[in-house]
C-alpha cells in the first residue's frame, strides 16, 4: 500500500484539533441541513491562490470550482464532458447561487501557456494546450514585448480573460435570464500572489480598480 504524504496527515491532525474543534458544531449542521453557500467561485488551480483562504470563508459559505486558469467555456449542450459547466448548472439550478465570481491571480501559468505555447505538448492528450486554445484569439491581440513587456502581456491577459469568462457564462441560459431579471450578479476579479493586493472588476467599465474595504467597526 503506497504510503499516504505524512504532511496532510499532519494537517489533518491540527485540523480536527484547531478549526474542526472550534467550528465542530457548523460541520455537524452542515452535514444534517446540507449547504447553502452564498457565493460561486471560479478560480484557477494554482496552489497559491486559494479563494477560501483569500478570503477568509468558513465551511458551506463558496461553492468553488478551480481549473487551470480560470476559464469558462462558452455553452456547449454537445453532449461531451464539460466539468466547469456541471459545477456551474449545479450552483445555479440547484443550490440557487446568485453571485458568481472568476478570480484570476498574477503570475498564472496556464495564462503564460496561452501567451507562448509549448514547444511540444506535455503529454500526448495536449489536454492543457487544447484548454488554453480557448484564449488563443484573444491572447494573439495582446501587443508584442516590443511594446510591452511580458509581465504586462501576461497580467493584462489574466484581466482580459476573466472578462472573457464573463462573457461566456452569459451564454448559458440559466446564468443570462436571471442577470436579466437583476437576480443574477457576475463579478471579476485578480489576485496579485506577491502583494496579497485584490482587484475588482467595474461591472460597468470592466476596468479593474482596488476596492474600498470597509474597517472593523470597533465594540463600544
Amino acid at each position: 500500500m503506497t504510503e499516504f504524504p505524512a504532511s496532510l496527515l499532519l494537517g489533518y491532525r491540527d485540523f480536527m484539533s484547531g478549526r474542526y474543534l472550534e467550528e465542530r458544531e457548523r460541520y455537524r449542521m452542515l452535514a444534517e441541513t446540507g449547504q447553502q453557500p452564498h457565493t460561486m467561485m471560479i478560480a484557477c488551480c494554482d496552489s497559491r491562490a486559494a479563494p477560501e483562504t483569500i478570503f477568509n470563508c468558513g465551511p458551506g459559505e463558496l461553492f468553488v470550482v478551480r481549473n487551470v486558469a480560470n476559464l469558462v467555456p462558452p455553452y456547449e449542450p454537445d453532449g461531451q464532458f464539460h466539468a466547469t459547466s456541471a459545477a456551474l448548472e449545479y450552483a445555479v439550478q440547484a443550490l440557487k447561487i446568485r453571485d458568481i465570481v472568476v478570480m484570476g491571480h498574477g503570475r498564472c501559468g496556464g495564462i503564460q501557456t496561452a501567451l507562448d505555447p509549448l514547444d511540444e505538448p506535455l503529454s500526448p492528450g495536449d489536454f492543457i494546450g487544447k484548454w488554453m486554445g480557448m484564449l488563443r484569439s484573444t491572447a494573439e491581440q495582446i501587443p508584442s514585448t516590443a511594446i510591452m513587456t511580458q509581465a504586462e502581456r501576461q497580467t493584462a491577459l489574466e484581466r482580459v480573460s476573466i472578462r472573457n469568462s464573463i462573457a461566456n457564462l452569459r451564454t448559458f441560459p440559466c446564468v443570462r435570464i436571471l442577470e436579466e431579471r437583476g437576480s443574477m450578479r457576475l463579478h471579476g476579479a485578480w489576485f496579485d500572489i506577491s502583494t496579497g493586493e485584490l482587484w475588482v472588476m467595474d461591472a460597468k467599465t470592466g476596468d479593474f480598480i482596488r476596492p474600498e474595504i470597509a474597517e472593523p467597526a470597533l465594540s463600544a
